[in-house]
């Protein structure tokens, strides 16, 4: 139940989606939207001892737990690694409510257009941000590595930080208190990812 994965901010996502086709990425998912909602507790426990509890809707929904992978070393890590626990639910709307039930509450929203991949043992997904473009791998450390260096993708700029974390680091570079990352917050918004990478 090991999450290992790496972003790439890029700038223009059709060309390093031919760049994925051309080496051999095979369609898994098409473009989906995906609404996102991360719980916590009243005292924001999940946050402070950082994990994450999330509710997930695209043409399925989803619950989610991410946090610090018990009884494994990670400090030697070249990508964000999280355990996770992840399935579906059969309705959105009842998850939601038996979440807020059991005392959790909603904190934050975001939204992504994702498009999947798969390539050998690594899933690609193209991610369409609120706040720019990406491109995320996930698999075995070696096997990310050896796809971003097929692909052209600097290691050096990976980004281990989630989205959500990449919003707070955005908002204390301008000054802003944006606090869902939606495509309506940003939608008259003149500010980018590409600002802080």
């Amino acid at each position: 139940m090991l999450e290992i994965e790496v972003k790439f901010y890029v700038s223009e996502l059709a060309s390093v989606r031919e760049r994925v086709i051309a080496a051999g990425g095979a369609l898994k998912k098409e473009r989906v939207y995906e609404r996102n909602i991360r719980y916590d507790n009243a005292w924001d426990g999940l946050i402070a001892r950082g994990a994450m509890l999330r509710l997930r809707q695209d043409k399925k929904a989803k619950m989610t737990f991410k946090g610090i992978p018990p009884n494994t070393d990670i400090s030697a890590a070249q990508a964000r690694v999280r355990e996770e626990i992840e399935f579906e639910v059969g309705d959105f709307d009842s998850a939601d409510l038996l979440l807020q039930r059991i005392g959790f509450a909603p904190r934050q929203t975001y939204e992504k257009y994702r498009e999947t991949f798969q390539l050998g043992d690594v899933e690609i997904v193209l991610d369409e941000m609120p706040y720019g473009d990406f491109i995320e791998l996930e698999g075995t450390e070696e096997g990310i590595r050896a796809l971003a260096e097929q692909l052209d993708l600097d290691w050096d700029a990976r980004i281990i930080t989630n989205y959500l974390g990449l919003l707070a680091e955005l908002n204390a570079h301008h000054g802003l208190e944006i606090q869902d990352l939606t495509f309506a917050n940003f939608e008259n918004c003149a500010i980018s990812i590409a600002d802080i990478l």
